[in-house]
Formats: structure tokens, sequence, C-alpha cells
């Protein structure tokens, strides 16, 4: 692992879990909650809670544009369930015609809500070749999809009815589901090490490609 000084934006959301798994993987967690706090960071985290929320908090605080710059000169990020919705370059709801402002990180389109309400939410193992043979268990929480993903994006995991849930773009990593809610370090652990792992060549010309049902 090369990363050392990890930020964990904490303005709302299980951010707390991400702190706690990170100092158990020996690195140093911070809660990030002022522009300041970014300054001197190896890697930053965007935790799941709800999107809109955080969105509003980050421009009240005047985080947008600070962490826009931060990840367009290589900052690695992971964003996990909101974090992901927020990180992508649009995001679309399923019950609301309004978008939502993102950072535009990663080049995919997300759909928000995508399963449904609270009471929708459910747990599975998925495959995620990157982390090794094992299977994840992934904790989905009105979580999102990916819609469509550029030809930049590595696709890291499906469901079994080809849904994308994970993904990344050079040194931005995105999931739908919650890695924090398990004992499983794998999906941080991978993160910790996104600068020494190559990013794969784009798979097909154009601007992108459709990914959900395979």
């Amino acid at each position: 692992m090369l990363m050392k000084r990890i930020g964990v934006l904490a303005l709302q959301g299980s951010f707390v879990e991400h702190i706690a798994m990170l100092q158990n993987l020996g690195v140093e967690a911070s809660p990030i909650r002022l522009r300041k706090q970014l300054q001197d960071l190896d890697g930053l985290v965007i935790p799941g809670g709800e999107s809109t929320t955080i969105a509003k908090l980050m421009q009240i605080y005047d985080l947008t544009e600070a962490i826009q710059e931060l990840t367009s000169n290589g900052l690695p990020v992971l964003g996990t369930c909101a974090g992901m919705v927020l990180l992508s370059r649009s995001a679309t709801h399923p019950e609301s015609s309004s978008g939502l402002d993102t950072i535009g990180a990663i080049n995919i389109e997300v759909r928000r809500n995508a399963f449904g309400r609270q009471i929708n939410s459910f747990e599975t193992d998925i495959s995620i070749p990157a982390l090794g043979e094992e299977p994840f268990r992934a904790i989905f929480i009105r979580a999102p999809i990916i819609t469509r993903a550029g030809t930049e994006v590595e696709i890291l995991a499906r469901l079994e009815d080809g849904t994308s849930v994970a993904a990344r773009q050079g040194k931005v990593l995105v999931c739908a589901f919650h890695p924090e809610l398990t004992d499983d370090t794998r999906f941080h652990k991978y993160f910790l090490e996104l600068e020494r792992r190559p990013s794969p060549p784009p798979t097909l010309s154009g601007e992108g490609r459709e990914v959900v049902g395979g």
C-alpha cells in the first residue's frame, strides 16, 4: 500500500465506518469538512449517504470546486454509493426529472436509487476479479447503478443480471455498494494501491457504451 494519509469527506453518511476501516489497515485517516483540510492528502474517500444532501453541503462549505481540481490533478479518490453518484459525469433519478450537480471525475452516467427505497436494500455475493477469486459480500442500500461508461472506464463488477456496480478510471474508483459496512478490507486495499495498478487500455471506440444488462 502506497497511500498513507487519506481524507474522508465527513459531511453526512457512513464516513465513520470508512475511517475505522482505513485506520485498521494502518492508514492515517481523518474527517474532511473544510477546504483547508484537503491539503497534503494522498487520497480522498467520498462515502455513501444521501447524495443530494452531501452535494448541497459541499457547495455550502466550498468543497465542490476544490475536489474537482484535486481529482483533475490526479488525486486518487474512492466513491461509494452516494460517492459514486457525486463523482460521476451525470446522475438521474427514477422519480425526478431534475439532475444533480456532480464532480465529473469519472466518465460514467448513473441512475440513483435504481433498486427502489430503503426497504428494497439487499446483500449479495459478487465477483470482483481485481480482488481475487473469493466473492465479495456487497451491501446495497438505496443504491445507484452505472448505466453508461466511457471507453476509458474499466467495469470492475456486475450483478448476475449484468448490471454494472463498480468501476475504475485511472485513479478514480467507485462502487454502488458499501464495502465499509463489511469486514472485508479488499476493496479499500485495492484503492490504497491504485497508483501502482496500471489502468487498462480503452476497450471500445467511440464516446462510450451502454452497460446495463451486460
